[in-house]
């Protein structure tokens, strides 16, 4: 019970410590627990997901003969049941996908979209002024039109081998039967205290409006009413029909006339017009490597490339020593200036992708990085400096899936914020996807645009094939997270459980950012002396790892959340 009370102190104290104006998104979801997994060694298949139901789910497909798409379905709808802060069919997310036959690989996009009525300014008072964010993550024009579930929809189509339905079993039963509230669950519905909407408190609360304890079985009949919907029906009924009308009314139907103009936007025509789409993946060598990540609207991709480009020119230092910190953050400094002044959705406006990784350009930006730590924040070496950073925040999740065929997956999901807008609408959390686009710059909002995304589902090649599969919630972190494991595996050699454990580091072109109580006295003495200004801030990655082994692969799971590796 003390350290379960320390904990949720520690929590209490992150959440009130809050930010000004100027100071970089905290940390994505809470830390609750450091909890390290060992590494699972595997022959034929691996999963690694941020829960254990799911990733027992991703094992029961996989030992039927299913696909890594049919196993990451059933995963994912699993975790949308028992973390249903981080993800779920409310949501959104990107899909990397390596077919090993065809030696092709794909990248699906179900990032959420603005309405069509979606406007500059919609997420402000009746002053005009911008709702600061803990108002607007849970005003109803913060709803983005939910990508996630039609971009699952077209991955089986194209790569699944299971019937559709067979897929949402496993969640269908423990969303009836009921699971265990794991102590994330319970400390993060502490830190929220209450819901505003009925269904979300009787769900997750007692009559007394007490978070439900550490392992109470918690069942969530209505969630298990809109699987078997969709399970039958398939994914076009939570664009069309009932389900879609459950989704409309949670954004528009709660308001008094006189407050319609807060009303949220969301309506059937977006859910009916909303397409999952198929885009070209990102690679660039690395080393002997091939690293291959996601396109915009996600940054992740570009963002992960252009440090890994801009730090293989730095001079070579010790993994973890202040020699190779800073030069991590500055590489990561310059490749987060191009981020935010670039990087929107291509159908808006086009991203220069090519400029942004070209290897004399990147040659270019760590030409100007010296022993000293440059300024504190750097300018952008292309597209102006129209470009800001956003709210972005995490609650995000991520799995890596290799199946029997020798396939992979690779996909991140989210709903934004820790329980998204805090609205359901049969038995899931809705998004606040929108508070993601900025005021300025290439990612301002706009009717129907994707908004951009730090998500960086990763997989790296070499000669033999398929090396690596990995990936992180984290909000803007989730960039830095994903380049300082790929320089671990590579660079540093280090095994896969050493990788996903290391203390995290960073710049997300502001402060240099340290996991809190993770550095030595000595090392964060050496990093001010190099004239770094330290943040030491809660760093709740959640990589999910895995490694091709000679003839078989090993999966870690970071031990910062829930996540477990599994094979056979």
């Amino acid at each position: 019970m003390r350290a379960e009370a320390r904990r949720l102190v520690a929590l209490v104290g992150l959440l009130l410590a809050g930010r000004s104006g100027a100071e970089l998104p905290p940390p994505p979801e809470a830390a609750t627990a450091y909890a390290l997994q060992p590494a699972v060694q595997a022959g034929r298949f691996m999963a690694v997901t941020a829960n254990p139901h799911a990733t027992a789910a991703a094992l029961e497909m996989l030992r039927a003969g299913g696909t890594a798409v049919d196993a990451a379905i059933a995963a994912q709808m699993v975790l949308g049941l028992v973390e249903p802060q981080s993800s779920g069919i409310g949501g959104g997310g990107l899909m990397l996908f390596f077919d090993t036959r065809r030696k092709r690989l794909q990248a699906w996009d179900g990032r959420e979209t603005a309405p069509l009525t979606a406007s500059a300014g919609q997420l402000s008072d009746a002053t005009g002024k911008r709702l600061d964010f803990a108002r607007a993550v849970r005003d109803p024009r913060a709803v983005g039109t939910p990508g996630l579930l039609a971009m699952l929809g077209l991955a089986h189509r194209e790569a699944g081998r299971l019937p559709w339905a067979r897929l949402f079993k496993p969640a269908i039963r423990l969303a009836d039967e009921g699971f265990a509230v794991s102590p994330r669950l319970h400390g993060l519905l502490a830190l929220e205290g209450r819901f505003a909407d009925p269904a979300a408190q009787a769900l997750f609360f007692d009559t007394e409006g007490r978070p439900w304890p550490v392992g109470h079985r918690l069942r969530n009949p209505a969630l298990a009413r809109s699987l078997r919907v969709l399970a039958a029906e398939g994914p076009r009924a939570l664009y069309r029909g009932e389900l879609a009308g459950r989704v409309r009314d949670a954004v528009r139907g709660d308001l008094p006339a006189d407050e319609a103009d807060r009303r949220g936007l969301l309506g059937y025509s977006d859910l009916a017009a909303y397409q999952p789409l198929q885009r070209e993946a990102l690679c660039r060598s690395y080393r002997a490597y091939q690293v291959c990540g996601f396109p915009p609207p996600s940054s992740g991709g570009t963002t992960v490339l252009a440090t890994l480009g801009i730090w293989r020119r730095l001079p070579a230092a010790p993994v973890g020593s202040a020699a190779f910190i800073h030069h991590f953050a500055e590489a990561g400094r310059l490749a987060y200036a191009d981020r935010a002044a670039c990087v929107g959705d291509p159908a808006a406006a086009p991203v220069p992708v090519a400029a942004m990784l070209d290897t004399h350009y990147l040659a270019r930006r760590a030409a100007a990085i010296g022993e000293q730590a440059g300024p504190a924040q750097q300018a952008a070496g292309l597209c102006g400096e129209g470009g800001e950073a956003e709210d972005e925040r995490p609650s995000t999740s991520h799995l890596s899936i290799v199946d029997g065929f020798g396939n992979a997956v690779a996909l991140t999901s989210s709903i934004e914020d820790a329980f998204g807008s805090r609205r359901m609408a049969g038995g899931f959390f809705l998004n606040n996807q929108l508070t993601d686009f900025s005021d300025s710059g290439p990612n301002r909002v706009a009717p129907g645009k994707r908004p951009r995304s730090s998500m960086a589902p990763t997989l790296v090649f070499d000669r033999r094939g398929l090396y690596a599969v990995l990936g992180s919630p984290g909000g803007s972190q989730i960039p830095n997270f994903v380049s300082q494991a790929l320089i671990g595996l590579v660079d540093g050699r280090m095994t896969p459980i050493k990788v996903v454990a290391q203390a995290r580091v960073g710049s997300r072109n502001g402060p240099l950012e340290v996991e809190r109580g993770r550095l030595a006295p000595d090392l964060i003495e050496a990093l001010k002396a190099r004239g770094h200004g330290l943040r030491e801030v809660e760093m709740t990655s959640g990589i999910a790892l895995i490694v091709r082994h000679g003839r078989g692969w090993v999966g870690a799971a970071d031990p910062r959340r829930e996540g477990r590796a599994g094979g056979d």
